[in-house]
């Protein structure tokens, strides 16, 4: 978790791959990909939310103990604050806890396995496994769902399950305990926001112009912001990029109202440029089936012949 001092602004996510307001900050974590690119550099340490869902206990919410009533008001909870963050949430049929599965350590350790074979497809898995528990209500804490979604994401299972098996997974996720431990990292998310030798903690949701503020005091004004056009050669180099995007993510990283919003998306699926797919109380859209190849760092599109 370093870098050349001076040079990049580290934004270290302590999360869990089922953590609502963790996957409510992703809008915010692309915007800042976009409009940063190489002058910050985003990861993640598992800090393991829920060890034994019959032992744990979130007020607030009414969280813990039995699964199956924890399950129906974690479903709640998550409407509630996608409701606030926007991003696509699946309660029907959720099911994210039970007698055998009482954890989500088992999600924590996959990414770990992940990340022991490749970083960037590590990533992909990591936003694929918040999409199949928030969005899909898929039982990701099996075994089984994990490989799934590694397959979609395009690891190499066999080495996948050996690292999860062999407890190679299970040491890297202990140091990610204690790192978070070391932190006091207690509610997620939280994150570290570090330039050099400086950093800081912001703790809970975070909005964009948050991180914003805190880069600009940390690096004194030397790493800035650039704002990209929100035409559709842009915004289809974004989808992409990324190729799962929910709406709220376009918009945000854009500065769209809901309007225009809509009529960009009604556009590209006129042309089949990308597709839409339900998700609970969304959607996310996709490259489609057009040849055009678009990029990112011009924001501009062009056709390929068949």
């Amino acid at each position: 978790m370093t870098a050349s001092e001076g040079t990049v602004i580290e934004i270290i996510e302590f999360t869990d791959p089922v953590c609502t307001w963790c996957w409510g900050s992703e809008p915010v974590l692309r915007k800042l990909e976009t409009r940063f690119g190489e002058q910050v550099k985003i990861s993640f340490v598992m800090a393991g939310l829920v060890k034994d869902i019959t032992s744990f206990y979130d007020s607030h919410n009414d969280i813990g103990g039995d699964p199956t009533r924890s399950n129906a008001n974690i479903a709640r909870h998550w409407l509630e604050a996608s409701k606030r963050h926007g991003m696509p949430v699946k309660s029907e049929g959720f099911a994210l806890f039970s007698h055998e599965h009482p954890s989500s350590y088992p999600q924590n350790i996959a990414y770990k396995a992940a990340q022991l074979q490749d970083q960037t497809i590590a990533d992909r898995f990591l936003r694929r496994i918040r999409e199949a528990s928030a969005a899909e209500a898929k039982l990701t804490s099996t075994t089984e769902v994990l490989i799934e979604l590694a397959s979609e994401a395009g690891l190499d299972i066999a080495r996948f399950l050996e690292d999860f098996s062999s407890g190679a997974a299970l040491s890297a996720f202990e140091q990610d305990l204690a790192t978070a431990a070391r932190y006091r990292a207690q509610g997620f998310p939280t994150f570290l926001v570090r330039y050099g030798k400086k950093e800081t903690l912001l703790r809970g949701y975070q909005r964009y112009e948050d991180f914003k503020a805190v880069i600009a005091y940390l690096a004194n004004g030397t790493i800035l912001e650039h704002p990209i056009p929100a035409s559709e050669e842009s915004i289809m180099a974004f989808i992409q990029k990324y190729e799962s995007v929910a709406p709220v993510e376009i918009k945000m990283t854009f500065d769209l109202t809901d309007i225009k919003l809509k009529s960009v998306l009604d556009s590209l699926l006129a042309r089949q440029m990308i597709t839409r797919r339900e998700a609970g109380n969304g959607y996310f859209v996709s490259p489609g089936t057009s040849s055009l190849i678009c990029d990112s760092a011009t924001g501009r599109c062009t056709g390929q012949s068949s």
